[in-house]
């Protein structure tokens, strides 16, 4: 590389390359502990942006290991050799407090994205993760409804009927907190509140806690979907870092709370989350709750995905953790799990529960009554446990299968997360590959994947992409994955493999 090129590397990039070179000349041995993103920043006068950039670029490069609770250390260069796909990329890179997202909304650039997926002719979708309906005991949940309708023949005609209640049934609310308790939450059932699927829940969370302006701090990559709430509530994204070992960085987010008067609110997906599949070990849940409530930010809870989580020990929430102050706001849906077609969810606010009611009953008034019962009768029911069990199962033989066509497909370099359980992967492909033309060419083909920054406010992964294991692998899938991957390596100079 010339000096001018060098010279035109973003900061992070330039101060990771001094320290490759550093590597590569054995002045930093294999073994030796990195300094500390502190040191770093008093170091070069950078941003703890910048350091952290610079360190997760080079575990990205393979040079560093992360070993959590410890730091950062130098990796022996002799073990990559050969290496082109790995369990566990580093894929999340922060982005500078206040700075500007790439495009001008993220909201635009997702619904040209979502609209451009919606008027193609797709046969195959790869993109999206709800499992499709032949996964669930559609005739169980039909003879379900049935017999509720005719048990409670005015249930669609009763507008009003519960209204003394906000909306929310009480069997709905007795049977999320039995459910609840099973997990470790201790919630009164009078303090359950319905929601449609878990997107309205975190909107009411947000809304409650924070005001236009104010920051919430977020996992990256995340959820597109949360993107699209913070944006629409006219609140600020911070993005801080996650890793695939141990999810969001405490030590990013206290510096930012430290920095950051204005942040608010944390949202988190503990339990295989979207879309790196990271589980949370125990101890970093105790240390996240803490520190939320130290600095009196709401820590806002999804755990839409803790039921897909495969063997033990059981799945412990962030809520099991909180004290009585209630800092913790716990949503969960079951949309993926029992019924995609219900949106069924709840939630319990804690010290919020009270606004949110308000905000709950202004914006939407009641959650319909069906989904309720529904849910109240099914969840923990044996029946629904072992549908739920087979589904887990399907699920895991296609993520694994679908690892293995990318393994044997995609190009050299390319590595991809496999969690433990859940609804997808997610690959990060070599310096130069864009997911956005991927995208585009994949349509043609019609075939739908989610491009990277789609999990961005920045559009930092586009070298990124998701995909979704709810389909069967068989033939379609594999010549599919396939021409993704001759696509892919097409990009990049390489040639097709397997």
């Amino acid at each position: 590389m010339t000096l001018a090129a060098a010279a035109s590397l973003p900061l992070y990039r330039r101060l990771a390359g001094d320290y490759a070179q550093a590597m590569g000349l054995r002045t930093l041995q294999a073994g030796e502990r990195m300094p500390s993103v502190r040191e770093l920043m008093r170091r070069h006068q950078v941003s703890l942006s910048t350091a952290l950039q610079m360190l997760r670029h080079l575990e990205e490069q393979g040079h560093l290991e992360a070993r959590p609770r410890v730091g950062y250390f130098v990796r022996d260069a002799r073990a990559l050799d050969g290496v082109a796909l790995t369990r566990e990329p580093d894929l999340s890179q922060p982005v500078q407090p206040g700075a500007q997202a790439h495009f001008v909304g993220i909201n635009e650039h997702i619904s040209l994205l979502l609209e451009r997926g919606r008027q193609a002719q797709v046969h195959l979708d790869v993109g999206g993760c709800t499992p499709p309906p032949e996964l669930f005991d559609h005739r169980f949940l039909n003879k379900t409804v049935a017999r509720l309708l005719r048990e409670h023949p005015q249930l669609l005609t009763q507008g009003r009927s519960l209204l003394a209640n906000q909306g929310n049934h009480p069997l709905f609310q007795q049977a999320m907190a039995r459910h609840a308790l099973a997990a470790g939450i201790r919630v009164a059932p009078g303090d359950v509140l319905a929601t449609t699927g878990n997107s309205e829940a975190v909107s009411l969370a947000l809304a409650a806690v924070a005001e236009p302006g104010d920051m919430v701090a977020v996992e990256s990559p995340t959820y597109y979907g949360l993107l699209q709430v913070v944006e629409s509530l006219q609140l600020q994204t911070l993005e801080i870092p996650c890793s695939p070992r141990t999810g969001l960085s405490l030590e990013a987010l206290e510096l930012a709370f430290q920095t950051q008067p204005r942040l608010k609110a944390v949202v988190v997906v503990p339990e295989l989350q979207m879309p790196l599949g990271t589980r949370m070990p125990d101890a970093h849940k105790a240390r996240l709750v803490a520190l939320c409530a130290r600095y009196g930010a709401a820590l806002i809870e999804d755990d839409s995905y803790g039921l897909f989580v495969e063997g033990t020990p059981p799945v412990k929430p962030l809520k099991a953790l909180d004290s009585v102050a209630g800092q913790v706001i716990y949503c969960q849906a079951f949309n993926k799990s029992l019924a995609p077609g219900l949106r069924q969810g709840w939630m319990n606010a804690g010290r919020w529960h009270g606004r949110v009611q308000m905000l709950k009953f202004a914006q939407s008034r009641n959650t319909q009554t069906l989904g309720q019962l529904v849910v109240a009768e099914l969840l923990g029911s044996p029946t629904h446990q072992r549908s739920l069990e087979r589904l887990k199962a399907q699920l895991k033989q296609q993520r694994e299968a679908m690892a293995r066509l990318v393994a044997r497909h995609f190009p050299i370099g390319t590595r991809m997360s496999l969690p433990g359980g859940g609804l997808c992967l997610w690959l990060a492909l070599p310096e130069g590959f864009s997911s956005a033309r991927l995208f585009g060419d994949a349509l043609d083909q019609g075939i739908r994947i989610a491009p990277g920054s789609m999990f961005s406010n920045s559009g930092r992964y586009e070298h990124c992409l998701r995909l979704a294991c709810t389909h069967p692998v068989d033939a379609a899938v594999e010549q599919a994955l396939q021409l993704l991957g001759a696509m892919a390596c097409q990009q990049l100079g390489q040639a097709p493999r397997g």
